[in-house]
């Protein structure tokens, strides 16, 4: 893969920041570092990197907050590094603006898996730029946006509106982690507990249709307790 991307890495323990830019310098990636909210802050406004790594845990300042100030000026893809227990605090981070979470203790491949998902987003996203049409194409799944119609394999899926807004979400945020919450409150406008349990149930049914048995293929992932993410088909 033509390389490399520039990593910010921000992470106040230094063995584990240590692991990190190690792994990132083995495998050819440019990197900067930081150790709190303010240096990170600083580094992502003049240095213009293509991804962050940023720990939640931060001395200074709360990682929610790095993330909203950099949102401020940068929409560079924010991969979240937290513990184990803390759904709740990935969740906020997502809706904040991050784009992706590591749950530590993590592999080095799992930490280079998730770099490599946010690789093929950004190559996905400058495509989509350079060719700004109303048809979304991934692996063999075709939307039309503008018809309203789906494609699968060539044949058409019958999806219900509400099966094809949440369609069209997901895929306009290929190899995003959406949240519950930013799902419902784009769909219905609200977020209580029924419009969760209502969304399961349509992305139950959403998935019947496009994951069947004739079609091995995973277009979305469940995050337990999270949300969901549609995969990028190579």
């Amino acid at each position: 893969m033509a390389n490399k991307l520039n990593v910010l890495v921000v992470e106040d323990d230094a063995s584990i920041r240590n692991l990190i830019t190690t792994t990132l310098k083995a495998h050819e990636y440019k990197y900067l570092s930081a150790y709190n909210g303010n240096s990170a802050l600083l580094e992502a406004s003049t240095h213009n990197p293509d991804v962050i790594l940023l720990d939640l845990g931060l001395p200074d300042m709360d990682g929610i907050e790095v993330i909203q100030k950099v949102r401020s000026f940068s929409l560079v893809p924010i991969i979240v590094i937290s513990a184990r227990s803390e759904d709740d605090d990935k969740i906020q981070a997502l809706d904040a603006g991050a784009d992706d979470y590591l749950t530590k203790p993590f592999s080095v491949e799992e930490l280079l898996a998730r770099l490599r998902v946010t690789q093929r987003r950004l190559s996905f996203i400058q495509n989509e730029k350079m060719n700004q049409d109303s048809v979304f194409e991934n692996g063999q799944l075709k939307i039309d946006y503008v018809s309203g119609c789906c494609y699968l394999n060539g044949e058409e899926l019958h999806l219900t509106p509400i099966e094809f807004k949440l369609l069209t979400l997901l895929s306009k945020n290929i190899g995003k982690v959406l949240t519950h919450t930013y799902i419902t409150q784009s769909i219905w406008g609200s977020a209580n507990e029924n419009d969760i349990a209502s969304l399961r149930v349509f992305m139950a049914t959403l998935r019947k249709k496009l994951e069947s048995d004739k079609n091995e293929i995973q277009y979305i992932q469940t995050h337990i307790g999270i949300g969901y993410r549609m995969l990028r088909i190579e």
